[in-house]
């Protein structure tokens, strides 16, 4: 009996090539699709994955080939690439969700797509539910990306509906680890590359402002077992609970690296969340997943990568 094949758009990625990775260990025959502009193929290169370089904003069904699953994660996603990339980040949620759709219902796949906490923009209900509709502000300067995940979920579930296509979503929290570009501005990377450095660690606002923290490895696995969990037309958080003021986490990051950095304030960007928390009970009942990489353990693989001058 022929592997299933699945494929990866946004496989090159960060979070994306750990999941590569993971399913060619699980026996799957995986396909990258990545048009590069965030993602790197170093990332890929050598895990016995097939690489397409494409960008599901365009006719890319001919290139990619059939697949029986599809894990949808292209997108810009860091504040610096999404910012940059405004409108192509906006396309990637609306006609490169409708392509990804549209490419499902055409081969009889399951979809798998990477939402975001984002959508939850700055939230006035701590921790975030699902249930929660959000406090986002439509035309700001994270909008771009904040409204590409919002629309990009309408439309999978209006397509989920109508049993155009299987599928299932996932609203991804921070998540950390190696393969992270240092110069992506988000906050492990940011924090550890100064720290490293011997430079002051950024911190904005007054640091009081909330993160939790998911190690990769935890966050392929909530994304996996979505995946087969054969639940339809539902959307999950997925990240950890374990909630750090962003001060104790530059304190943290300059302890781990033993590095003698100072701390320096700026201002808040706009419209940066000042918490940040999922409440993850939804996916424990469901499919029993939840976090076990702790912070330090996972801060200090990912430091031990960056110092190897990744």
């Amino acid at each position: 009996m022929p592997r299933e094949r699945v494929l990866v758009t946004g496989g090159a990625g960060f979070i994306g090539s750990h999941l590569c990775e993971s399913l060619v260990k699980d026996g799957y025959e995986v396909a990258c699709l990545d048009n590069l502009s965030t993602g790197r193929f170093d990332n890929i290169s050598g895990k016995e994955v097939e690489f397409v370089q494409a960008d599901i904003t365009s006719d890319f069904g001919p290139l990619a080939g059939k697949a029986d699953l599809v894990f949808n994660l292209a997108s810009p996603a860091s504040p610096v690439d999404y910012q940059n990339l405004s409108i192509e980040t906006l396309l990637a949620g609306s006609l490169g969700m409708k392509n990804v759709l549209d490419y499902a219902e055409a081969n009889g796949a399951r979809v798998l797509q990477a939402s975001t906490s984002e959508v939850y923009g700055d939230p006035l209900v701590h921790p975030q539910v699902e249930s929660y509709w959000g406090n986002v502000n439509p035309i700001g300067v994270r909008s771009c990306y904040d409204e590409a995940k919002r629309y990009a979920e309408a439309l999978c579930m209006s397509y989920f509906r109508k049993q155009k296509a299987s599928g299932v979503i996932a609203r991804i929290f921070n998540t950390y680890g190696p393969r992270m570009r240092l110069d992506d501005g988000r906050v492990v990377p940011n924090f550890v590359g100064q720290a490293l450095r011997g430079e002051p660690l950024t911190v904005y606002g007054d640091g009081t402002q909330t993160r939790s923290f998911c190690y990769v490895s935890d966050m392929v696995e909530a994304l996996k077992k979505l995946m087969f969990s054969g639940i339809e037309a539902e959307v999950f958080n997925a990240g950890s609970p374990e909630e750090y003021r962003i001060i104790e986490f530059a304190e943290l990051v300059v302890k781990l690296t033993g590095s003698k950095s100072g701390i320096e304030f700026e201002e808040l960007p706009a419209d940066d969340p000042k918490k940040r928390k999922p409440d993850i009970s939804k996916i424990k009942r469901a499919i029993g997943w939840e976090p076990k990489v702790k912070v330090e353990q996972g801060l200090q693989k990912t430091i031990d990568w960056f110092k190897q001058g990744q």
